[in-house]
């Protein structure tokens, strides 16, 4: 069977259902940078940061990732350059799940948005030429 995708997908866009749209509108804004592209009435909007989007719903997220957080699951990873800067200058309104710590692929922490989806920022180790 041949493979579907090969060649053909340009872009990946995560969906969140957030509870409360505007706060987050304003998070995604003013705490990590992305910029507004479309907003649709009071129930769903994309932003944009760096031509990486992000869709936000109006619903009641799952409660179901409160548990996953324990187990160190990561709803989006960010890939990064220069962590130690950017970790450096978070705002300090911002819940940290996982402090800056080294692992064997990279440099990496994680954050929390207002709904509780853990996003992991990860500066990785180049590849090793064989």
């Amino acid at each position: 069977m041949k493979a579907l995708l090969p060649n053909q997908l340009h872009c990946m866009t995560p969906q969140f259902v957030v509870s409360d749209l505007e706060r987050s509108i304003q998070f995604y804004q003013d705490k990590l940078g992305f910029n507004l592209t479309f907003k649709i009435e009071d129930w769903f909007a994309g932003l944009e940061c760096d031509d990486n989007p992000i869709h936000l719903k109006l619903g009641t997220p799952s409660k179901s990732y409160q548990k996953e957080k324990e187990n160190e699951h990561v709803d989006m990873t960010f890939g990064v350059e220069n962590i130690e800067a950017l970790y450096a200058s978070l705002d300090e309104s911002i819940e940290i799940a996982q402090p800056l710590r080294t692992m064997p692929y990279g440099t990496e922490f994680y954050i929390a948005d207002p709904d509780g989806y853990i996003f992991a920022f990860l500066d990785m180790v180049p590849e090793k030429t064989v």
